[in-house]
């Protein structure tokens, strides 16, 4: 089995004109699919993955409602598990994380810089207490993002700070960090914290992910390849390099994964 726990799609309607803004302000990034859930469907199929966790973002909080609203409208609880979002200073971010919940969503993306903030300050701490109140797992994208100029609102020292502050599951993308391998290693392996493997292959140098999988463990690394950005066979190529066994294999494809979506033991 293979459960990929990062990818995106949109709605038909939007899907051209977001994947051409995303590829170019990320320096023409090529995308593998067309932004659509159908798109996404095909890649599944091609790439042998069961399920996807999709990660929305609501980038403003007039956003919230309708990303949500589509979220919910693609999520099926067994092939597509889709996540909600709140913008995290809006006025009914509490309400829209309740929505989330009653939607039957599993959790929430947040992209500090899509949306503007550090993630550890303190201001965000009751939101974070309400989230874990809620049961829900939190997705943070981490590191650098190609599409900003630094500082970034998700290194790791500051995903250390604000991991204090949730009990329910937290993931820090990218291997827990795009670009900050060091400060991964420093900040963050080791800790009770998940790392997907998404946008790792040909980015992801071979020393630091296999010094990262050793000293974090593959108890609590995720498959992902940050579809449309990546492909499943991509992720899949980095992983067959690192000599993992079959048994780790299992908990980074499917089985970490299964059990933080409810579907596996």
């Amino acid at each position: 089995m293979l459960i990929d726990f990062h990818t995106h799609c949109f709605p038909d309607k939007i899907a051209p004109k977001a994947i051409e803004k995303l590829s170019f302000t990320s320096g023409g990034l090529t995308p593998y699919t067309d932004g659509t859930v159908s798109g996404l469907k095909d890649s599944m199929k091609k790439g042998g993955v069961d399920a996807s966790v999709v990660l929305n973002i609501a980038t403003n909080a007039h956003q919230q409602h309708s990303v949500n609203d589509f979220a919910a409208s693609i999520n099926d609880n067994k092939t597509i598990f889709s996540l909600g979002s709140v913008f995290p200073f809006s006025e009914d971010a509490f309400d829209e994380l309740e929505r989330i919940k009653e939607l039957g969503l599993k959790g929430v993306k947040l992209h500090p810089d899509y949306q503007g903030f550090n993630v550890d300050d303190i201001r965000l701490k009751p939101l974070y207490k309400k989230i874990s109140e809620l049961g829900l797992i939190t997705v943070f994208h981490a590191g650098f993002d190609y599409g900003f100029a630094p500082p970034y609102g998700a290194t790791p020292d500051k995903m250390a700070r604000a991991l204090e502050w949730f009990s329910t599951p937290v993931v820090a993308a990218h291997w827990g960090g795009i670009n900050c391998n060091e400060d991964v290693i420093k900040y963050l392996c080791g800790k009770d914290i998940y790392f997907d493997i998404s946008f790792g292959y040909a980015m992801m140098p071979k020393y630091y992910a296999e010094k990262i999988m050793s000293l974090h463990t593959p108890d609590r690394m995720l498959f992902g390849t940050d579809t449309p950005w990546h492909t499943p066979d991509m992720e899949k190529r980095l992983l067959g390099t690192l000599g993992l066994t079959s048994e780790d294999m299992d908990k980074i494809t499917h089985k970490n994964a299964g059990k933080l979506l409810g579907i596996e033991k």
